[in-house]
């Protein structure tokens, strides 16, 4: 049987392949020595995001559709459109399933579809309700960074609704600085959002 599952520490990896005979994928894994683990000493793994991830993937990204701002996103979406800005297979914009205990993702993406911001890229990390607050936050963004810095980015930015506190603190540990602060330009369940960026140079 093939084993989907994954693991990281978002430094020195090395590529390996599993699976069965008739289907393998690309597994990446740290290297024992230099092993991460995350607050609840759990290892933590990434792999590259496949087409049989997204059911996966939509799930977790339909639980704050629905029940938080941390995306506005106020309907669910379709695979298709989340394949708008989570792209496969991309050397410069990668995207990866997390697995600790329950599987979670993170990707960079496409800050503006003009050619000269392709020095900077955008970074989105959606854990499972149950895997907030373990530190798998700060591994996946060093995950992200060294992705970025492979793929040639220079700047990454966060945006993020102005009421999204556990985001917020993730940035700032991660020595992100804080650029903007749109007021009101947002509206949710009923509430009127603001929107902060954070910017880090790499």
């Amino acid at each position: 049987m093939e084993k989907t599952d994954i693991i990281s520490n978002g430094f020195s990896v090395s590529i390996r392949y599993t699976g069965t005979l008739s289907r393998k994928r690309k597994r990446i894994v740290c290297n024992p020595r230099a092993l991460q683990r995350n607050e609840s000493d759990e290892m933590i793994e990434f792999i590259p995001v496949t087409e049989n991830d997204l059911p996966v993937i939509k799930d977790i990204y339909d639980y704050y559709i629905v029940h938080s701002t941390a995306t506005f996103h106020s309907e669910r979406i379709s695979v298709e459109e989340m394949k708008e800005f989570l792209h496969l297979n991309h050397m410069k914009y990668p995207s990866f399933l997390i697995r600790s205990d329950h599987k979670t993702y993170c990707f960079l993406t496409q800050y503006k579809k003009r050619q000269a911001y392709d020095r900077t890229s955008e970074v989105s990390i959606y854990l499972r309700p149950e895997c907030t607050g373990k530190g798998v936050g700060v591994i996946a963004m060093n995950h992200l960074e060294k992705a970025a810095r492979k793929g040639g980015i220079s700047v990454l930015i966060c945006t993020l609704s102005g009421e999204n506190q556990a985001s917020i603190r993730l940035c700032e540990k991660m020595q992100y600085l804080k650029v903007a602060h749109l007021h009101n330009i947002g509206e949710k369940f009923g509430k009127i959002l603001d929107v902060v960026l954070y910017q880090k140079e790499l």
